[in-house]
């Protein structure tokens, strides 16, 4: 399978079977400037209906849509959709968020969304092992670099992808992603968008790929 970053929390996540997720398409602002998501997919996941991980009509191919905190199965993955919130106040401030868990080609993965808190035991044990975690780390409007790191300590993932940071591209207020990065010994910055993982080929536990977003 082959995960590619487009930017802010959208990613493309390809089956070596040609199915196509796409997580969190955003849609542009002046604030929010990648480039506009033009792709198709057979799956889409939505978080929550913010515009920044909400633009489904941009999203070509009349993909299922999946948005809601439930099991599900579309075209032969299964989908677990967990009861989160965007803020550390129950969703108060800024509403629900739902993390989305799936296996591909005998990866599970993990998004996280917008976290604003630190997942309770429950919802740990509901994500039930992670070999790649995709998790916000920028602050502010989600989790910042210190609980994102203790979301990294609670799932044990095998490999993080920090997504939701500041770029020359991405919203104002949010931290970049060095500070998550500060002090950690497993970071690799790849200059390409994209990267392939294989069951069973993984690399060591807690290693962090920082992806060149593509859009």
């Amino acid at each position: 399978m082959k995960i590619k970053y487009l930017g802010h929390a959208a990613f493309v996540i390809n089956s070596d079977g040609g199915v196509k997720i796409i997580t969190d398409p955003y849609g542009t602002s002046p604030d929010l400037t990648y480039g506009e998501i033009t792709g198709s997919a057979d799956i889409v996941t939505v978080s929550h209906d913010h515009f920044d991980h909400c633009n489904v009509a941009a999203v070509k191919g009349n993909p299922e849509v999946l948005r809601r905190a439930a099991s599900s199965t579309a075209r032969g993955i299964k989908f677990k959709g967990i009861t989160s919130y965007h803020d550390d106040e129950g969703g108060r401030l800024r509403g629900g968020n739902v993390i989305f868990c799936f296996e591909v080609d005998g990866v599970k993965v993990c998004h996280l969304g917008d976290l604003g808190h630190r997942l309770d035991d429950k919802q740990t044990a509901e994500i039930d092992g992670v070999d790649i975690l995709i998790i916000p780390v920028g602050g502010y409007y989600t989790i910042d670099a210190k609980i994102a790191t203790e979301v990294c300590n609670q799932l044990k993932p095998g490999v993080i992808i920090p997504m939701h940071y500041r770029t020359n591209k991405g919203i104002p207020n949010i931290s970049g992603v060095d500070e998550f990065l500060r002090g950690k010994p497993k970071v690799k910055w790849l200059d390409t968008s994209q990267v392939e993982f294989k069951a069973g080929e993984l690399p060591d536990a807690g290693q962090i790929i920082v992806l060149k977003p593509a859009l």
